[in-house]
């Protein structure tokens, strides 16, 4: 059993006689992973569904901070959805996914930070020096 999983066939190899007369199908199988194209299309229409709802932000006429943050969570939505199946990061370790999707959240909450910090700067400056000629 343990020459089984050494040898890196896993469980399948194991209801065969020995590790090495594993079936070429099982084999096979283990080396490529398929993933079903009803997958593809589904990503594929709330692609379109998300691209839609992008333009209808536009078409509807939406100002302010209503529009962009409709704008950037569609575009986050969509690139979540391009970087998980097509890129096949939902698949990969938690670590690698970790490793990928953290630096950008932590960007984010640093650009919060400096978008409060410079309103803090802002209101000091005006009320140490004046409101200006």
């Amino acid at each position: 059993m343990a020459e089984a999983t050494a040898n890196g066939l896993g469980q399948h190899a194991l209801h065969t006689g020995h590790a090495h007369e594993a079936p070429a199908a099982i084999v096979h199988a283990d080396l490529q992973q398929e993933h079903p194209i009803k997958l593809y299309l589904v990503v594929w229409a709330w692609l379109f569904i998300l691209s839609t709802c992008s333009y209808l932000v536009d078409y509807f006429g939406l100002h302010g901070y209503l529009r962009w943050s409709l704008i950037l969570i569609f575009m986050i939505l969509k690139a979540g959805l391009i970087v998980a199946v097509f890129m096949h990061m939902a698949w990969e370790r938690l670590a690698l996914a970790y490793a990928i999707i953290l630096p950008p959240i932590l960007v984010l909450v640093f650009v919060t930070m400096m978008v409060f910090e410079a309103d803090y700067t802002l209101f000091t400056r005006l009320s140490f020096f004046g409101a200006g000629p």
